[in-house]
């Protein structure tokens, strides 16, 4: 259910700073969407796994946290970020 290693790292290639950037806030919330991307989908098969869910809550709180404080900091690369992750609001 995570991510591949692959994958990850192009996320990193692709919303990093700087090269080397691995903890930017667009570099955290890009991961996390594609973590939950993946759950989401796992969801859709098994209704039933509550656990997960869990853990899956705890992933959009954490990016929502995140965008808040890109919003606040730093508005224009939040509305780019959003409209490139196609997240909503």
């Amino acid at each position: 259910m995570s991510i591949t290693a692959e994958r990850k790292q192009e996320l990193i290639k692709k919303h990093a700073r700087a090269k080397g950037d691995t903890g930017s806030p667009e570099v955290q919330i890009a991961i996390l969407t594609d973590r939950i991307n993946t759950l989401t989908a796992h969801f859709e098969k098994h209704k039933k796994d509550h656990h997960s869910r869990r853990g899956l809550l705890l992933l959009v709180s954490n990016r929502r946290s995140l965008l808040d404080y890109l919003k606040k900091h730093k508005a224009p690369v939040y509305e780019k970020l959003i409209a490139e992750l196609g997240i909503r609001k």
